[in-house]
């Protein structure tokens, strides 16, 4: 499966995640590393919910730009 993530620019790094995955959260001092704990922290997430037989959140999301 394939989630949409939202990257945040703050103050002194960046911070990610899954509007999909409630609770998947990320940080990192760059977009990159942000990028790579995200997915360490989607793996861990998505294990979880397997060893607990919960269901997996199903993609929904999605984006777009708009102009003004």
């Amino acid at each position: 499966m394939r989630y949409m993530s939202v990257i945040e620019k703050c103050e002194n790094n960046y911070s990610a995640y899954f509007p999909d995955v409630p609770g998947c959260v990320a940080t990192g001092k760059s977009e990159k590393e942000v990028l790579k704990n995200l997915a360490s922290a989607l793996q861990f997430h998505i294990e979880g919910l397997q060893e607990q037989n919960l269901p997996l959140p199903q993609p929904s999301s999605f984006s777009s730009y708009i102009a003004v």
